[in-house]
């Protein structure tokens, strides 16, 4: 299991287009993963648990993957909530 904490550097937070594309990244894995925030723990892979969260701009999450491609799971996610995906 890969832990990390990341705080969310997107220009908009986390609205539901960006959600979306959130849980593309975070589907192209086969690992599980959750994000944390506030005692919540949701399954980054759905829009709807992620849209429950209400994440904004200089949030801090906690991501955590376990799987096959758990390390690289959660780099992207990072890497995606740093605003280096950003579309």
């Amino acid at each position: 299991m890969t832990q990390r904490a990341v705080k969310i550097r997107l220009r908009d937070g986390l609205a539901a287009r960006t959600v979306a594309l959130l849980v593309q990244v975070a589907s192209q894995h086969e690992s599980t993963v959750y994000m944390e925030a506030e005692g919540k723990k949701v399954n980054a892979k759905s829009i709807m648990g992620m849209m429950s969260l209400g994440l904004d701009t200089g949030a801090e999450v906690v991501v955590t993957a376990d799987g096959n491609d758990e390390q690289k799971a959660v780099d992207d996610i990072e890497r995606f909530l740093s605003g280096s995906q950003e579309t």
